[in-house]
């Protein structure tokens, strides 16, 4: 099976953070037995996030996205998903509260 990993953020980009979630990510994959062939870093723009998801999905079984999932406003990654995608955003309220239950189990 062959893997790739697309990290979304401008802050890795820019060395304001280390990427750990890929190499988490690649550590179990291999545990498993798949082959991570590529990890690329992108930085949150819409155009770019679908271009490289277009151009993993050509070569990859499996394509696994990590970071650029908000909490900032600023963040498209989802708009991004979506656009790709061709779908819409659902929210679930159960799912929602089961969050919130592990965010603030006291609650």
């Amino acid at each position: 099976m062959k893997v790739e990993i697309i990290t979304i953020g401008d802050e890795i980009l820019i060395g304001q953070i280390v990427d750990t979630n890929s190499a988490w990510m690649a550590q179990e994959l291999n545990k498993i037995g798949a082959k991570v062939e590529r990890i690329t870093t992108i930085s949150d723009g819409i155009d770019v996030i679908k271009e490289s998801l277009s151009e993993a999905q050509k070569r990859a079984n499996v394509v696994l996205i990590t970071g650029g999932l908000g909490p900032t406003k600023d963040d498209v990654t989802k708009k991004a998903l979506a656009q790709y995608f061709n779908c819409d955003f659902t929210f679930y309220p159960e799912i929602a509260e089961h969050i919130a239950k592990i965010v603030c189990p006291v609650l």
